[in-house]
C-alpha cells in the first residue's frame, strides 16, 4: 500500500510540475528570466548528475567535464547545421568538410557518443591515475581539446575560433527537462543495478573490491565512459541554449561550477545535484543580480554595490554552506516519500507520546 500511494504522489508531482512548464511556456514567461532558469537549471542538473556518478559514486576525481560538454557541443552542432547553411557558418573554410546534417535525437545521441570515446580513449592511461593526479590528468585533457578545437588546422570541421550557428535548437520548455529526465533516469538505473554496487564499493575501497571480484579496470572505465556519455548530452544542449557554440565558453571555470554544485547538493546525492543545480543557477543569473547596479536610499548612494559585487556576495552564500553543511545540502541521502511523511507525523507523534507519557505518570484517583 506504501509503494502504490507513493507512486500516486510521484505521479502527481509530475503533473504538476508538467502543468506548470506548460502554463510557462504558453504565457508571456517564456522570455522571463525565470524560463532561463528553469532551461540552464535542467541542463545543468544532468551534467552535475553525471559528474556526480564519477565523483560521489565511483570515486574518482575528475575536473575533466567542460571537456566533455565542449565535445557534445561541437558535435551536435557540426553534425546537425542544415547543408544550405554551411556556407555562411563555415564561411572562411568555404562550407566545411562535413556536408550532410543529422536529425536532432541523432545528433544527441552523437554527441554523447563522441565524448565517451574520447573518455576511453584518454582513460586507458588517466585512469591509472589516483586522487590529485587524476584530476590533473583530466583538467590538462579540457584544456588541450579545447585549444585544438580553435586550431585553423581543424577549422573545415571545427570553423576553427569562429561561432558555430543555425544549427537546430528547441522552442518548448518541456526539451531539456525530458531529456534531463531520461538521462539522469537511466544514470539513477546504473547506480541501483549490480554495476552501482560495484561502483560504490570502488570508492568504498578498491582493495577489498579486487577482492571481491570486481574488475576495477573495467568498472571505473564504465563509470568514466558513461559519465562523459552524459556529459556530452548535457553539452549538446547547452548550446541549444545558447543557439550558438565557440570553445572559448568551455573553460575550467564551468567545471569549477558543476563541481561546486555537486558538492552543494551532496557527494553522492542525484537528489542533491538536482536541487542543487537549480539553486546555484538562481542565485548566479537572478537573485543575487541586484548587487551589480548601483543604489541609492534617500540620495546617499549605497557602498560596494557595483558589477562583480554580486560574484562577491555568491562566493560567501557557497562558503557558508560548506561550512555548515559539509556534506552538502542532502549529504548521501536521496528524496524519500516515506522521510516527508515522517517529519509531517513527527509534531503529531510527538504529542501521543507526550500525552501517553501523562497517562503514565500522573497518579489515578
Amino acid at each position: 500500500m506504501k509503494q502504490k500511494r507513493y507512486l500516486l504522489y510521484s505521479l502527481v508531482l509530475a503533473a504538476l510540475l508538467l502543468a506548470a512548464l506548460i502554463a510557462i511556456d504558453n504565457s508571456s514567461l517564456k522570455s522571463s528570466m525565470l524560463s532561463t532558469i528553469l532551461q540552464k537549471g535542467a541542463i545543468y542538473a544532468l551534467v552535475a548528475v553525471s559528474l556526480n556518478l564519477l565523483n560521489g559514486f565511483t570515486g574518482l576525481f575528475s575536473l575533466g567535464q567542460a571537456g566533455f560538454m565542449l565535445l557534445g557541443a561541437y558535435t551536435y552542432a557540426i553534425l546537425t547545421i542544415p547543408v544550405e547553411a554551411r556556407s555562411s557558418v563555415y564561411q572562411y573554410f568555404n562550407g566545411g568538410l562535413v556536408q550532410f546534417s543529422l536529425p536532432v535525437v541523432v545528433g544527441l545521441i552523437a554527441a554523447g557518443l563522441v565524448a565517451a570515446f574520447f573518455a576511453f580513449l584518454i582513460g586507458l592511461p588517466v585512469l591509472r591515475l589516483k586522487s590529485d593526479y587524476l584530476a590533473i590528468a583530466t583538467l590538462g585533457f579540457a584544456e588541450i581539446i579545447r585549444a585544438l578545437i580553435q586550431w585553423n588546422t581543424l577549422g573545415p570541421i571545427t570553423n576553427g575560433s569562429n561561432i558555430l550557428r543555425k544549427f537546430p535548437t528547441y522552442s518548448s520548455l518541456l526539451f531539456p527537462f525530458a531529456v534531463s529526465a531520461v538521462c539522469i533516469g537511466l544514470v539513477v538505473l546504473m547506480i541501483r543495478s549490480s554495476y552501482g554496487r560495484a561502483f560504490k564499493s570502488i570508492r568504498e575501497d578498491e582493495i577489498a573490491a579486487e577482492a571481491m571480484g570486481i574488475n576495477l579496470a573495467k568498472h571505473k572505465m564504465m563509470a568514466f565512459c558513461t559519465s562523459s556519455f552524459f556529459a556530452g548530452v548535457g553539452g549538446a544542449m547547452l548550446a541549444m541554449f545558447q543557439q550558438s557554440v565557440q570553445a572559448k565558453y568551455f573553460t575550467s571555470a564551468m567545471t569549477y561550477e558543476i563541481l561546486l554544485i555537486v558538492v552543494i547538493g551532496g557527494i553522492g546525492s542525484v537528489t542533491g545535484s538536482i536541487i542543487s543545480s537549480f539553486l546555484f543557477v538562481a542565485c548566479s543569473e537572478w537573485w543575487l543580480r541586484f548587487l551589480d547596479a548601483q543604489h541609492y536610499i534617500g540620495g546617499v548612494k549605497v557602498p560596494l554595490l557595483r558589477s562583480g559585487f554580486r560574484m562577491v556576495v555568491f562566493s560567501i552564500v557557497i562558503m557558508v554552506i560548506v561550512l555548515f553543511y559539509r556534506r552538502g545540502i542532502m549529504g548521501t541521502n536521496e528524496f524519500s516519500w516515506g522521510a516527508i511523511e515522517k517529519f509531517i507525523k513527527a509534531p503529531f507523534g510527538r504529542k501521543a507520546r507526550e500525552e501517553e507519557r501523562k497517562k503514565v505518570t500522573t497518579p489515578h484517583e
